[in-house]
């Protein structure tokens, strides 16, 4: 499937998706099908589908910290977090990229996958910042610059 998402081959990616949530619901492992249902919203946000998605990963968010499996929770989190980030919602990617480091440290995760987490959130502090900068330059307008 994440061959699939690289080659641009999404319609497909996403049948592939949808049967491997199929076939993790007829085993009636709950884990596995919280994992399928979040590589699923991923295609989804490969298609542009960015609602349905963070629809999806919500529910595997709560799932996860539910039944406190905090690795699923973190991935389901992180994976969210990606889709605000290509929406432009910077606050909200924040604060999903900022749980994914808290869940990774609570897990033990190595020092590797720590940084990889905390050079998400720097990135997205910086497009929020630079946001937030354009905002308040365009609020000005063009051209009112001196009128202070």
């Amino acid at each position: 499937m994440v061959l699939l998402r690289l080659l641009g081959r999404l319609d497909e990616a996403l049948q592939i998706a949808n049967e491997a949530v199929r076939q993790a619901r007829f085993t009636g492992d709950r884990e596995e099908l919280l994992g399928a249902r979040i590589r699923r919203a991923q295609v989804l946000q490969y298609q542009g589908k960015f609602d349905e998605a963070v629809v999806e990963l919500t529910g595997c968010v709560d799932e996860a910290a539910g039944r406190e499996w905090t690795a699923l929770e973190a991935f389901a989190v992180q994976s969210r977090g990606k889709v605000y980030f290509d929406m432009k919602d910077y606050e909200n990617a924040l604060t999903d990229m900022k749980a994914a480091v808290f869940l990774r440290e609570k897990l033990g995760a190595s020092p590797a996958e720590i940084d990889g987490a905390l050079t998400a959130v720097a990135v997205v502090q910086a497009f929020r910042d630079e946001s937030a900068g354009a905002g308040a330059l365009g609020a000005e307008g063009p051209g009112h610059e001196g009128e202070r």
